[in-house]
């Protein structure tokens, strides 16, 4: 078990070394690069070639490489695009974003896999049922990566702050604030001035150094998956190819509650851009200042990490139902809000009001969604859950690829118009499912139990 605990805690650490850089910088594109809208765009591309990865390249690298060098070699792209900030241009932000994406995919299934052979592992040494084990593991692995958009965003805060140009800014700028924001780069129009060059490199040097660490990490305390069980999950890797992975995945549309789930997939993708692309930017830099970009996100960081952990042990109580119904209720309620909202720095504690209840309504999406889609299409996951990455990877790409070409406003109203679309559409799925009623109660009780590890793998 040691030997086992020790595995799943070098990749738990390294994924959060990892991603307190990469998390930081995410919700800094937006306010960092905005000339010319070159951090959304970058962050568009990013999810695009995300796309491109989770459909071949999975497989292909674990099987070549094996699962702890996929971990290795795929934590260095992450450290590419940390780089490619350094000089952030067209030249340098949009490749790295490329090689970000294509690093993604393979490290996730790299991780899943790792984890999930180890559990199975260590469970038939122990006599044990392996999917309580791998629930463990996962359980572990997420309960510190989680705190990862805590300390990146707080780092990021405590360094930007040292900033000694404090400009105060006039009521005049304010008019360029919130939903109905002007379009041109905010962070200049407004008295939130950029901070130095010494302080933009002091913050990526730090990131780059927490992904170094992390690569070192893993290549000195993560012991290679023995040869017996690596063949074994190899040989699972082997049947989908590029093409019978991409038909799988279109072939699973055939199925009529998938299309019904897509604007809700959609959706997901959608309200995790605005925040981190259009909030960050329009609201707090733009009235704030970009040193307070931040503790906002520790704040929504935060919130949703609770909110996960408590849904999904309350999910057996309430059922799916009136948890899509509180996080309906509750983007709904921001999304107006913030359409009427003028932000001013005089109403501080409002700024951390919204991320809180987007943390909130994020749980939601996240715990439940993945559950829906492990419990509808149980003999098809392969190809419901690339459907999954597909369809919300879709959202990210739309919601920061028209980031700098529309004003908030229109923005919220394409929100709100897609969750509603969502709801009708998840009602449908709900429609069809109470129809089919023997399957709902065997249905009803897997929900209860969570697929966990599917979750996890995503």
């Amino acid at each position: 078990m040691e030997r086992n605990l020790k595995n799943v805690l070098v990749i738990s650490f390294g994924f959060l070394l990892l991603f307190t850089a990469y998390g930081g910088l995410q919700s800094l594109q937006s306010s960092l690069n905005s000339e010319e809208g070159l951090g959304v765009a970058s962050l568009s591309v990013l999810y695009a070639a995300l796309i491109l990865s989770s459909m071949f390249l999975p497989p292909i690298l674990i099987k070549k490489l094996g699962c702890k060098w996929t971990i290795a070699i795929s934590m260095c792209c992450y450290i590419a695009f940390s780089l490619g900030n350094f000089y952030a241009s067209w030249y340098t932000l949009i490749p790295t974003s490329v090689i970000l994406g294509l690093g993604g995919a393979p490290l996730w299934s790299a991780k899943c896999t790792y984890l999930t052979i180890a559990g199975t592992s260590y469970a038939e040494k122990a006599g044990k049922n392996a999917k309580d084990i791998i629930n463990q593991y996962f359980g572990v692995f997420f309960l510190v990566f989680q705190s990862s958009g805590i300390w990146g965003n707080l780092i990021s805060s405590l360094i930007l702050s040292q900033s000694s140009t404090k400009v105060e800014i006039s009521e005049e700028d304010l008019e360029c604030c919130g939903a109905y924001n002007c379009l041109t780069d905010t962070t200049n129009t407004t008295g939130s001035a950029k901070p130095s060059n010494s302080l933009i490199y002091t913050l990526l040097g730090v990131y780059t150094a927490s992904g170094v660490l992390a690569v070192l990490l893993v290549i000195m305390f993560l012991d290679q998956i023995k040869s017996d069980q690596a063949e074994t999950e190899k040989g699972k890797l082997e049947a989908p190819s590029f093409w019978s992975t991409f038909l799988a995945t279109f072939r699973q549309l055939k199925d009529k509650r998938q299309c019904l789930l897509i604007p809700l997939t959609m959706y997901s993708g959608l309200e995790q851009g605005f925040l981190s692309g259009d909030y960050t930017k329009v609201y707090v830099t733009c009235a704030l200042g970009i040193q307070y970009v931040g503790y906002v996100m520790i704040c929504f960081a935060a919130v949703n990490s609770l909110c996960s952990l408590l849904f999904g042990k309350i999910s057996q109580f309430t059922g799916r139902k009136l948890l899509f119904a509180l996080a309906t209720v509750t983007n709904t309620a921001c999304i107006i809000a913030l359409l009427l909202w003028k932000p001013h720095p005089k109403q501080l504690a409002v700024f951390f009001v919204f991320p809180a209840l987007w943390g909130l309504s994020d749980a939601v999406w996240q715990t439940q969604t993945n559950g829906l889609y492990g419990i509808l299409f149980e003999k098809h996951k392969e190809a419901a859950f690339a459907n999954y990455r597909l369809w919300e990877s879709l959202g990210f790409v739309i919601a920061f690829g028209y980031s700098t070409k529309l004003q908030a406003y229109i923005k919220l109203y394409i929100l709100l118009s897609v969750l509603v679309l969502s709801m009708v559409t998840y009602g449908a799925v709900e429609y069809l499912e109470a129809k089919s009623s023997p399957e709902t109660l065997t249905a009803t009780k897997k929900e209860n139990e969570g697929p966990f590890s599917q979750e996890a793998c995503m």
